[in-house]
């Protein structure tokens, strides 16, 4: 039993959870309400050390230049590349931010968390070079993938990717794509420079604080209710609470009992990868390349060779493997999933159960690989990779939101990034997985014009000036479109990534 504390704080905006959707919201408050109070509530000792560590996330960088999941063939053999532009779009959203805050002394060293890097796209067999084509001749006409080329020459291939062609003894056909001004982003690096800048704007930033509960007081506010690590429980109440704590988000936001919230269930999925420990390999490889998902797997399961740059230092990441743990937080407890069951989402999660058998079954065999199974799968990369030179990482857990839909009815599983927010905007939540972190600045402001839409045009001058395409779609307007990715490339330190008029 923790000793109650009868300490009244009253403030602004609650922030639960400091990772980057947190630090990006109360970065984007403090610069359209600077008066305003935050406090940020965390229940482990420092930021971005959850789904946002670098460790614990995957491609870092989405900008729908490589993954080919977001750009699906249809039935009549063409490809849809629509949610690929409205990713990279989003994209470029989050990078007019971070060089906003560059550009204005708010972050330094933008080279600790932004780095260029290609970004390809590797297929093997004819069906899926066809495919890589037609991907390819669609996005090239859109003004935001610019530069994007497309080879299907071994010849080529060995000069874009040694590593991956190196004593490749098979002949079926392998194509890929490539485009450089693709980037790899530290999302940990990231959030911990935001939460870095919010102390500097007096923002009241809690480590090693758990939330245990929410409830409404009787003028709209939201009082809630924190254990700090002296086990004293604490209340604070605000008129605005952000739930951003990753897979913990599902249960706090059915603690608010808001109407919204109901019917949503959580499906957790945890991730393993190889990383190389062998410096000879690392440096023979420069780029993000993905494959194309095996039949059956879920969306965030592309396999994918990924140059990273982690502490500032190059390494190099394989996977990722799916896997299964009824935890929702890599911190979490074994009974998450179980006690996450409600009267009201138990048809959607049993619903979920029956028609997801494919996945389930995935999940399971991705589980008892052993290393020299996932071993296998690497050589579909690296040919000749040894397996001393990897090791695995147990990366983040993700959960992905279960719910009714208009297309799918009950019990669907979603596999995006989704704000779930009470009528009135006092309370918002952000639920899901990929591409998450890299859409962070558009997520954000999707969570402002939902919570406080009567504040929108007031903030607009302001948002402009931090995102100066805000509103404005760059797909059309390709000359701005180029003009932006210069901009942004340079005041990010990625001048090898300018585009030419």
């Amino acid at each position: 039993m923790g000793i109650m504390s009868n300490l009244q704080n009253k403030t602004d905006v609650i922030l639960i959870g400091a990772g980057i959707m947190s630090a990006t919201l109360g970065a984007l408050l403090k610069e359209l309400v600077p008066e305003w109070n935050i406090t940020v509530f965390e229940q482990l000792d420092k930021p971005g050390e959850e789904s946002s560590n670098e460790w614990n996330n995957a491609g870092t960088g989405h900008a729908a230049l490589c993954e080919l999941n977001y750009t699906p063939e249809k039935p009549d053999g063409s490809v849809d590349i629509k949610k690929a532009i409205a990713i990279n779009e989003q994209f470029h959203v989050s990078r007019q931010f971070w060089s906003y805050l560059v550009h204005n002394k708010l972050i330094q060293n933008p080279q600790d968390f932004i780095m260029p890097l290609p970004h390809m796209s590797l297929v093997h067999g004819e069906e899926n070079v066809s495919f890589l084509k037609k991907r390819f001749e669609a996005l090239s006409n859109s003004p935001l993938f610019q530069g994007m080329e497309f080879s299907d020459d071994p010849e080529k291939l060995k000069e874009w990717i040694p590593l991956v062609m190196q004593e490749r003894k098979d002949k079926e056909p392998i194509a890929a794509t490539k485009i450089d001004s693709g980037t790899d982003v530290n999302f940990g690096e990231l959030t911990r420079i935001l939460f870095k800048h919010l102390e500097s704007k007096n923002v009241n930033i809690h480590y090693k604080h758990s939330v245990k509960n929410m409830k409404r007081t009787s003028d709209g506010s939201w009082e809630v209710k924190v254990k700090n690590e002296s086990g004293t429980v604490e209340r604070h109440t605000a008129k605005f609470v952000f739930l951003g704590a990753g897979g913990g988000s599902l249960h706090l936001l059915q603690k608010t009992g808001i109407p919204e919230g109901k019917g949503i269930g959580g499906f957790p999925v945890s991730g393993l990868f190889m990383v190389c420990k062998n410096p000879d390999i690392i440096a023979q490889h420069e780029a993000k390349v993905y494959g194309k998902a095996k039949v059956g797997a879920p969306p965030m399961s592309v396999p994918h060779l990924d140059t990273r740059y982690i502490d500032n230092q190059k390494t190099l990441l394989f996977g990722p493997f799916a896997g299964f743990s009824p935890k929702f937080l890599k911190t979490g407890s074994m009974l998450d999933l179980f006690t996450s069951i409600k009267p009201h989402n138990i048809v959607n999660m049993v619903g979920a159960g029956l028609k997801n058998f494919g996945l389930t079954k995935y999940l399971i065999q991705q589980v008892l690989l052993s290393k020299e199974k996932r071993m296998e799968e690497l050589r579909e990369f690296i040919p000749n990779a040894k397996s001393e030179d990897w090791e695995i990482v147990v990366a983040g857990q993700r959960v992905q939101v279960i719910k009714e839909t208009e297309a799918d009815g009950k019990g669907t599983l979603q596999f995006g990034t989704e704000v779930v927010n009470a009528a009135d905007g006092s309370v918002a939540a952000l639920l899901g997985a990929s591409p998450g972190a890299s859409t962070a600045v558009h997520v954000m402001l999707e969570v402002l014009n939902r919570c406080f839409p009567e504040r929108m045009d007031e903030w607009e001058p302001k948002i402009k000036e931090m995102i100066p395409a805000y509103g404005v779609s760059l797909t059309e307007n390709p000359e701005l479109a180029r003009k932006i990715h210069n901009a942004t490339a340079e005041t990010l330190g990625l001048t090898d990534m300018l585009q030419k008029a």
